[in-house]
């Protein structure tokens, strides 16, 4: 269990929420785990099998407290909030800051920030790590072309030009991040990004992460009431879900791209892991999903410290903190929403 805030994580999967009084009580069997009093929270998310009782829910609904299940391994499932909750004001704010191009570009060049000051330290911490291993001129130099773009984008008033200094970014980024490759180069080549559908090993395996990364995103922004489909960045199409791969882009390179270099340059996987089809297209084996599902899974249980709450979480609540930082910001709570910077 974690407070952070002013919203309970309930991580543990066999544990039951219940209610005694106006405290919510965490049940572990027949032993209490934990106890809060319901009027200091603003929102419950439970990552456990055991579920809530319908007093609770009740409670909840109430007194307008978000309460939001998920499966442990991040899928949302369900929302309990009552007609306080200002889930639909939030959601209103939502819609309308989506549908003004000046207000979407000031929340979207936060996400390009986050994401280009990312990739630039994914770079910049392979020349410290390996620097016997890899061309340490040639990721220096991609670092200080992205490092150049970051002024641009903090400025920027225009989406389509937004746009445009993220792909540059992005094409500076991936010229060099086939040099972390250290194992198995030759299963594991990356040229660049290739999709729909993924042509080698290397971008089958970042396809499949970035995937498991938009829905955890989308059901972190489902989590504190936001419409995981109305983005900023990415526009409304039937059946995306465009928030969520907006909240991704500053988690890409220090969760899914470092998460492929892990799994690849340990050994972890291997060209048998993938199938290769006649039309050229390559994608992950069912063993091969397995493995980087249990990765992935591991990778999300590792502790950080957030570069913006200094406070200590696994990788896995990220999302959810970002999620909730967001929607702190939709409401007027925060000046400005606060990207992830990793370093």
């Amino acid at each position: 269990m974690k407070k952070l805030l002013n919203t309970l994580f309930v991580l543990s999967e066999d544990v039951y929420l219940s209610l005694d009084g106006e405290n919510v009580v965490l049940l572990r069997g027949d032993e209490t785990a934990g106890r809060f009093p319901l009027h200091t929270l603003e929102s419950i998310l439970s990552f456990s099998y055991k579920g809530a009782s319908p007093a609770l829910m009740g409670k909840c609904v109430q007194y307008g407290k978000n309460l939001a299940f998920f499966t442990p391994r991040g899928r949302f499932l369900a929302r309990v909030s009552g007609p306080c909750g200002g889930n639909i004001l939030l959601r209103r704010t939502q819609y309308r800051t989506a549908d003004d191009s000046a207000a979407s570009c000031s929340l979207a060049r936060n996400f390009i920030l986050g994401k280009l000051y990312n990739c630039r330290w994914v770079l910049e911490r392979a020349t410290r790590d390996h620097p016997m291993r890899v061309d340490v001129a040639a990721l220096k130099a991609a670092s200080e072309q992205i490092k150049t773009l970051l002024p641009q984008v903090a400025v920027c008033d225009s989406l389509e030009t937004l746009r445009g200094l993220e792909g540059k970014g992005a094409a500076y980024y991936f010229d060099v991040v086939g040099q972390l490759v250290l194992q198995n180069k030759e299963s594991f080549s990356f040229s660049g990004r290739n999709r729909r559908p993924p042509l080698d090993p290397m971008n089958a395996l970042l396809s499949f992460l970035y995937a498991l990364l938009a829905n955890d995103c989308a059901a972190a922004l489902e989590g504190v009431g936001l419409d995981s489909q109305a983005g900023f960045l990415h526009r409304d199409r039937s059946g995306r879900s465009s928030l969520a791969l907006d909240l991704m882009e500053e988690l890409r390179p220090i969760l899914a791209d470092r998460m492929a270099l892990t799994i690849v340059n340990g050994r972890k996987i291997g060209p048998e892991d993938f199938q290769y089809q006649p039309s050229g297209a390559v994608f992950l084996s069912d063993n091969g999903r397995k493995t980087v599902l249990a990765a992935w899974q591991e990778r999300k249980r590792e502790i950080l410290t957030h570069p913006y709450l200094k406070e200590k979480l696994p990788w896995g609540l990220v999302p959810h903190i970002q999620a909730l930082l967001l929607a702190r910001y939709m409401r007027g709570d925060l000046d400005a929403y606060p990207p992830f910077f990793w370093k």
